[in-house]
């Protein structure tokens, strides 16, 4: 019986090894075999937009990569397996990160690209972090005493310096990256500018790249006219209540949403501030949020796991939103982008094995649980990739950010970078969401350029993190508002 009910299933897997499933067979093959032919005859500006993945997560998003070219964005999908084994260009770098760097560079120099999505997010690790696509941590030292390093996406995007050569972000070759610990920044000048405009999918697992290919394509097809997309949702408090600094005038965040409002012309905006009682706890968030809205922004304070503010003049905490409370989002498939101004809420490496970490010592220990870096996942990621609502993008900091009252009102850092973003879309027409990204960050380093002579912890030091931390975790060749059919 063994033995017939094995033949049986041989023959099964025969057939479906040799018929085509829904176009999955031998159509697929063709196309693929066109597209890397096209690819490797290295035929100038053919594409858009480059997506990059691991080998596992390759299938789950050809359905993007066809939707892509539907709209006329040409995209091509490479696994990190074909640019670790130079299937279009040689491989070169030292490490994994940077031999995908030297890829992008590759791409726009042969292939015209302007958008590159990288897939993938942590993948477990205790004793070392694994990640499912490379990374890289800038090492600045703002002296804050609370990181040495973050996550930064836009070394991913400045791919040549001033003088027209590869930026390397390394510039003593020691191999730590953006490395400004001393009197002076150790690797500078960085050009810190966008080439090309990047955005992360931070998926752990296949599901959640299920969840994004939906989500974008869903966005794009049926976005376009819908009311809801001209609502604008801030929500702000007293960011830095006067009570702790008589020079803290006003309500910091609640006045940053009204600049945005005033960049939005068409929208109409729902404000939700403590200084009203129109915000009093997540439940308002999440009422707002529920009705759909296409631009959602959060003016406050963060970490990975939290957003919050205060009640005016107060050191009273109003809870915005926790990763726990994003279940109760109902909004659907009318999706925001959403902009969260706040420390860390974009720092896309925490995991709950750092539960597990208290071999470090119970200090370190404690250490993790206080700074919120035992989380599932990040808040924005969280908010990003929620099935039924949430957002479709969410762009954040994975460091600590920084205002003008930080900065002893020498210049605006996180709070420029978050009401710009609305500048970019509503005053200057950019409706793509990584080019707001790009466009905006090379804004800031234009108004705020970088004495790299500097000693670590210095205004231009923190102006430097604060272009490197703001994370794009979302589709950077989103068409904001979608297509029209």
């Amino acid at each position: 019986m063994k033995k017939v009910i094995m033949i049986g299933a041989l023959v099964v897997a025969f057939i479906l090894g040799t018929t085509p499933l829904y176009g999955v067979g031998t159509h697929k093959e063709k196309f693929e075999q066109t597209e890397l032919e096209k690819a490797i005859n290295g035929a100038k500006d053919v594409y858009d937009l480059l997506i990059i993945a691991p080998s596992e997560f390759i299938e789950d998003l050809k359905p993007l990569v066809r939707h892509k070219n539907s709209h006329g964005v040409e995209t091509i999908l490479v696994s990190l397996d074909e640019i670790y084994g130079s299937t279009y260009f040689p491989s070169q770098g030292r490490d994994d990160a940077e031999k995908v760097k030297y890829f992008i560079k590759n791409a726009y120099d042969e292939w015209g690209i302007q958008y590159v999505l990288l897939v993938g997010g942590r993948h477990g690790g205790i004793i070392k972090e694994k990640w499912w696509c490379p990374v890289r941590y800038v090492h600045l030292d703002d002296k804050s005493n609370w990181e040495t390093a973050y996550l930064s996406d836009l070394y991913f995007a400045d791919i040549y310096d001033s003088n027209g050569e590869f930026s390397s972000w390394d510039t003593n070759g020691n191999g730590i990256y953006g490395e400004w610990k001393g009197n002076k920044a150790e690797d500078a000048p960085i050009d810190l500018h966008p080439d090309v405009y990047v955005g992360r999918l931070a998926c752990r697992n296949k599901f959640e790249v299920q969840i994004m290919v939906d989500k974008i394509i869903t966005y794009e097809n049926n976005t376009y006219g819908q009311p809801w997309f001209k609502k604008m949702v801030c929500i702000a408090g007293d960011t830095y209540p006067e009570v702790l600094n008589p020079k803290w005038k006003g309500y910091e965040g609640e006045e940053g949403t009204k600049r945005a409002i005033e960049w939005m012309p068409g929208f109409t905006p729902i404000t939700l501030w403590t200084s009203d009682g129109t915000f009093t706890g997540p439940d308002d968030v999440i009422n707002a949020i529920s009705q759909g809205c296409g631009f959602l922004f959060f003016d406050g304070h963060g970490n990975p796991m939290n957003w919050a503010t205060h009640a005016p003049n107060s050191t009273e905490w109003v809870d915005g939103l926790s990763i726990r409370q994003m279940p109760y989002l109902e909004n659907g498939d009318m999706l925001p982008v959403c902009i969260v101004g706040g420390c860390h809420n974009s720092q896309f490496n925490i995991s709950v094995l750092n539960w597990l970490k208290i071999y470090e010592g119970i200090n370190e220990w404690i250490w993790y649980i206080w700074k919120g870096e035992t989380g599932l996942e990040c808040w924005s990621w969280w908010m990003t990739r929620k099935i039924d609502g949430g957002a479709i993008a969410t762009l954040g900091y994975s460091g600590l950010g920084y205002t003008k009252e930080d900065k002893n009102f020498t210049g605006e850092a996180t709070e420029w970078l978050d009401t710009h973003f609305f500048w970019e879309y509503g005053m200057n027409n950019t409706d793509i969401l990584g080019k707001i990204w790009g466009k905006t960050i090379s804004s800031y380093l234009n108004t705020y350029p970088i004495d790299w002579n500097t000693q670590a912890g210095s205004y231009s030091a923190i102006d430097a993190k604060t272009a490197q931390e703001w994370i794009l975790l979302g589709d950077p060749s989103l068409k904001i508002g979608g297509y029209p059919p």
